[in-house]
Parts: structure tokens; sequence; C-alpha cells
């Protein structure tokens, strides 16, 4: 925040949640001749296979090679659970394809067989679980089994239902219909690539992939009330609630929630003036206590500054936005201040030094690491931000951006998430007078050479996967800047795994180059500026991760209230506002 920020002004009292307990995080985080026949046995090997693969429910249509068996599973939450690992059919099938187009199915989207491989590998039956998704943009949240009923009958909010075509029988037994009923409701489509590239031109239309099949390219809705992705997530493949027998390569690796593992991101955090106010009257648990509210009406030109404020109200599900921060592996943000030891309060102006002891609020809400690059920093001098540093080390914050030279600026934090060691990066590009030197305590400063060198040194340290969080753009706009591209895909090509920039108090764009994300801005997370709607608007990232692959990313819209509180909105109603606003700013950056 620069010196053009005009600081809180007067807003409309709000009233307060109720009390709600921490809850305990899933699992504690560390840091820390031949020819003839040859010919004759290949002829064998495939005339076999297109026997076996013929076989299926008299449903199956024409030349699908699907496994329509049978289907385990049920087309309501209350069915039976599946087996919670893929159990091999008494009789393997040789030649049959898998729904993303290579052999077994448990690949990635596009990927494809082994380079010189003679035949495809033998293929078994098993139950395999399946997950409805939609485009990438939909603001749906979850499906039911009354909506495919509905969508069958030629109701409901879905045209269509999309499915990869050798998948196809198997899943619509699984869900209690078939192609007749549906008839040209049902749309077919040759791979998992294929579905997600149907779902963005046609964004509500409703789609079933394979588990292992789904990627950040589309929405991965909740059955009913279970998730397969996110912090609330079912716990095991056993607790899914819906499979379908499919073809899959025996012990081939496949999605299991159990072994996936989650990271929060947010915005900019504020703890002097007004949030700091809001934590004396209310108490340290405060910023994090929020649950949901709406924006009930605006009042034109009712800020100071000649911007529209909102009407809000509280909705209820207080505590769910530290449920979310809380249950992530690891949650991260950007520190838009220092904490010295010789704090003083700032009542107005963008001169910030906050109390150390408002750190407890992080540390109660689930923060594990903060950025502390950023033009506030240096605000209480080159002393102050060491010892800020110090003091995040207190309350077992990690942190990275700043430190007692270049050297230590640069360096990323490591942090361990079920068994995958994340690094933490954080730049500057706003203050040249924080900047750190040689000797000189301060902020890292990014440029193309030190994303190079420092995100090299993260992954020889050992880091999996490597996360940049940029300080940069503009101010109170939404669309990056020439360098803010440059950098943010220099940091990809230096060999980052996502870019999640803060800086400008308003949510930004998103890009994905070459198939990684960069967030240019995240918006406020806890801060008082609530003199506009779009500084009063924020999102919270939350990221699931199968390994080091991202398989998900959720957009949650939220609204500040009291200065100080985050409280999440609906996507479909008055979060639709701030999700536009990204969307538009990203234009084809975003190509889902």
């Amino acid at each position: 925040m620069s010196v053009r920020d005009p600081g809180f002004g007067p807003r409309q009292a709000r009233p307060r949640d109720g009390a709600h307990p921490i809850h305990p995080r899933r699992e504690p985080r560390r840091w820390i001749g031949p020819a003839i026949i040859v010919v004759a046995l290949v002829a064998v090997v495939a005339i076999g296979g297109t026997i076996l693969a013929g076989i299926g429910s008299p449903s199956a249509s024409p030349g699908s090679s699907a496994l329509a068996v049978r289907a385990t599973g049920s087309a309501g939450p209350s069915s039976a659970a599946p087996s919670s690992s893929a159990a091999p059919s008494s009789s393997p099938v040789s030649g049959a394809t898998s729904a993303s187009g290579s052999p077994g199915g448990s690949a990635s989207p596009g990927s494809s067989a082994s380079p010189g491989s003679s035949a495809p590998p033998t293929l078994v039956a098993a139950d395999v679980p399946i997950v409805p998704v939609t485009s990438f943009r939909s603001t749906a949240e979850s499906v039911r089994a009354a909506d495919v009923r509905a969508l069958a009958q030629g109701s409901g909010r879905s045209p269509h239902l999309v499915l990869v075509d050798d998948d196809a029988d198997a899943i619509l037994a699984a869900l209690n219909t078939d192609r007749k009923t549906l008839g040209d409701r049902l749309k077919t489509v040759a791979t998992a690539d294929a579905l997600a590239t149907r779902l963005e031109k046609h964004r509500t239309d409703l789609g079933f992939l394979r588990a292992d099949q789904v990627g950040p390219s589309v929405r991965a809705l909740d059955w009913g009330t279970k998730s397969m992705f996110g912090v609330d997530r079912v716990g095991s493949l056993g607790a899914w609630p819906l499979t379908a027998r499919l073809a899959v390569e025996p012990n081939a690796p496949a999605y299991d929630p159990k072994q996936a593992w989650t990271m929060v991101a947010g915005g900019d955090i504020l703890l002097d003036r007004g949030v700091s106010l809001s934590i004396g009257r209310n108490g340290t648990d405060f910023p994090f206590a929020g649950g949901t509210a709406a924006i009930t009406g605006r009042c034109a030109n009712c800020s100071p500054f000649g911007w529209d404020t909102p009407y809000t109200k509280r909705t209820g599900n207080a505590g769910a936005v530290r449920d979310l921060v809380h249950g992530a592996d690891i949650a991260i943000a950007n520190f838009e201040n220092p904490a010295p030891n010789g704090w003083s309060f700032h009542d107005h102006g963008t001169i910030f030094s906050a109390n150390p002891k408002n750190i407890a609020a992080l540390k109660s809400a689930g923060i594990d690491w903060v950025s502390m690059a950023n033009n506030h920093i240096g605000d209480a001098g080159r002393t102050g931000i060491l010892q800020t540093a110090k003091n995040l080390d207190a309350y077992g914050i990690a942190h990275a951006g700043a430190g007692r030279n270049t050297a230590a600026a640069h360096k990323a934090a490591l942090i361990d998430a079920g068994g995958v060691t994340v690094g933490l990066l954080g730049y500057d590009t706003i203050a040249p007078s924080y900047w750190s030197g040689p000797s000189t305590p301060g902020s890292a400063h990014m440029t193309v050479g030190a994303l190079k060198r420092d995100i090299a040194a993260a992954r020889t340290a050992g880091a999996d996967v490597v996360v940049v969080m940029p300080h940069w753009g503009v101010e109170y706009h939404d669309r990056p800047t020439a360098l803010q591209q440059k950098l943010g895909r220099a940091a990809i090509d230096a060999g980052a795994d996502m870019v999640i920039g803060n800086h400008p108090h308003w949510v930004g764009a998103m890009e994905v180059y070459k198939g990684k994300p960069i967030w240019y801005a995240l918006g406020n997370l806890v801060f008082d500026q609530t003199w506009s709607i779009p500084t009063m608007e924020g999102i919270t990232v939350e990221l699931t991760f199968d390994g080091t692959r991202l398989v998900q990313s959720r957009i949650r819209p939220h609204l500040i209230l009291d200065k100080a509180q985050p409280n999440f909105m609906d996507p479909a109603g008055s979060g639709r506002q701030v999700l536009n606003q990204l969307y538009r700013a990203s234009g084809s950056l975003l190509p889902y």
C-alpha cells in the first residue's frame, strides 16, 4: 500500500458473531521365424482383446471398449461405500483404452503410453471413484442424484450430461440412467481433455470424470454433501459414495484423498490501524472468526473519497473462515506491516507498525507462512525488519522475503505437507528503499536473475513444489502491468509451480502460463479499507495437490466486515461481482 491509500473511514456498526472454537488441523506440519510368429501372436492378442473388450452391459454402444460390467456406486450419498482400492476382476482385459486416451486411465489427461512400448498393458475391471465436474467458472458447488434425474427429464440447471465415451455406459449405470433415457441430452467426447474443453464452451453442462482425471481446468463439485477435493474432502476412498466399474491398470497409482494435501492462500494482512482497534474491542481471535455475509445494496458516493460503499449483513456460519484456514495443511498470506518491539499505533496514514502480540491472531487461525516482502516492511526501520522476523519466529510462523541481508531475504522457507516439501519465496517490486543489500537488512528485490537463482536454490534445498509470492502492480487496478507479466512468467520459466501476488488491494487477473497458475492479486484478507466495495472484497484460494501435481483450485470470494474480518460470500450471489472482476481482468490470460 502506498501513500495514496486514504486509510480507513467511517462505516456502519455490525453485529458480532458468537465465539467459535478453534478446530485442530488435520495433521501437524514440519518446517523445515520369427516375423510370422510375431505377426500371428499380435493378431491373436488383438482378436482376443477385441472380443473381451466387447463384453459389457446390454446398453453398451457398438464399439465401446468400456467395462460396463456392473456399477457398484449409487446415485445418492446414502449408498454403500466402495472398497478403498481397485479390486481386479477375475479375468484380465487386454487392449481396452482408458477415458483419457491412454491405457489404464490413471494417468493425467493428455498422457500416453511410454515411448517404445509394443503393446498396451493388460487392464482389469475395478470400482473407480467418479466425480461430478463443471466449468472452472461455474458458481455451482454441489450436485445430487436429483439433479441428474432432472437433467434426464429435460429440466434442471444443466442442459447436457458430458461423458468420455469409453466410460459412458459404466458411469450412466452408476447414475441409474442410460443413453436411451438421456437421448440428445447426453454428449460424449473422446478424452478427458476434450470434456474439459466442452465445459469451457458450455458452462452450464455437467460432466463426470474418474477422480484421477480431474485437473485444475475443471471445477469438481461435491456429490451431495461429500467432497473429493479441498480442506473438507472425505478422509478416504471408502468414504466416497459414487463409483463405476471401469478398466484400469493393475497397481497403477490413483488419486486418493487421504494422500492429498491442501494449501490456502490469502491476500494482504494488516495488524495496525483499524484492525488493531478491532482486535482490541473484540479479541485476538476476531479477525478469522468470520462466517458468511452478503451485500444487500450499495450507497452511491458514500465514501469520503467518492466511492460506493456496501450495505451488508451477516448470514451465519461463524467460524467458517477459521475452519478453512486452520484445516489446510499450509496457509499463507502477505504480512503488510512490521511488528517491531518498539511498535507504535497509527490511527490514520500509511506508515504502519503492529503490536507483536497481534501476531497471535494469525497463529490461532492457523497461518503457517507469511511473505515479509512488501512496501511497508521497512516502516519501522531496518532494525524493525529483524525484530519482526524474530517475533514471527516466536509465534511459530515461517516467513521469507526479508532478512538481515540479501542472501537471507532471498532464501526460501521450506515447509512439509504430507511428505511433500514446499518452498516459499517472497519478493517486492514497489519500495526500493526497503530492499536488502549484501550486508543490509531489507526485502528481496524481484528480478529475473534473482528468480532463477532463488528457485534453483530452493530445489537444491529439497523443495518439491515452489510457490512465489510477489508484491507488485498498481494499487486499485485489477489488470497486470507488462512488468508483472514478465516477472510472473519468468518465475514459471525458472521452475516455480505457481505465483500468488498481492499489493493492489483489489482482486486482479489470473493467468495460466505453461499450465501453471499466476494470480496477480488476491485483494485484502484482513484490512481496514472500508471506504469502497473493491477494497472490502477479496478472494481466498483453496488448492488441492496430489503429490506435486495441482489437481484443483477453488476461488472463494469474501467480504471484510468490522474493519478486520473476512466473511465468505455466495459465489452465485454477492460474490459474483468480485469473481466477474477477476474474469474481466484476466481476459485471454485465463484459458478456462
